[in-house]
């Protein structure tokens, strides 16, 4: 059984996530979603959110599933008993951090990586600007066409709660 691992931090999934999703999907026999714990980066959704949302999503993606870690992501994949990790690429910088990360996780693991090109319509897409745009009060329907519905409604149950969502690595205050 060839199986995968595209690993995340996913806060939150957007559509260029599950672009690379369901292409990787039909890569492999399997393909396993790992949601990853940064303890140095703020939540802007707990890691039982992400896990929900995805699995949401992936219900009408064959062969996929999702499942948090924590941890190097190289002994998450051996203990998920893939042989690849799936990663989507943007432009040249994503393609040359990826790089370095996949060749770290070949040396401690073993592990090959796969690279997938978004498509172009999620080039400038990333969460970190998702949040930061969300937590400076901007207009959820400008990023309906980035997100899947189900994120765009849990951000704005969010938004009328009056939970603060603070900016990507500052604390809360």
């Amino acid at each position: 059984m060839r199986r995968a691992v595209f690993p995340g931090q996913f806060d939150p999934i957007t559509n260029g996530h599950l672009d690379v999703i369901r292409r990787g999907a039909n890569l492999f026999d399997e393909l396993i979603v790992g949601v990853g714990v940064n303890p140095d980066k703020r939540e802007m959704f707990t890691l039982e959110e992400r896990v929900d949302m995805i699995a949401e999503l992936l219900s009408d993606i064959p062969g996929t599933r999702v499942q948090s870690f924590g941890g190097l992501t190289a002994e998450f994949v051996k203990k998920s008993h893939a042989t690849a990790i799936l990663r989507g690429i943007r432009d040249v910088s994503d393609l040359r951090y990826e790089f370095q990360l996949a060749l770290a996780n070949r040396a401690v693991g073993g592990v090959d990586t796969v690279f997938i090109m978004t498509g172009d319509q999620y080039a400038l897409t990333s969460s970190s600007l998702i949040r930061q745009i969300v937590s400076l009060g901007g207009d959820l329907k400008q990023l309906a066409a980035v997100l899947p519905a189900n994120v765009v409604h849990r951000l704005r149950k969010k938004q009328k709660s009056g939970r603060m969502i603070p900016l990507p690595d500052t604390p809360a205050t």
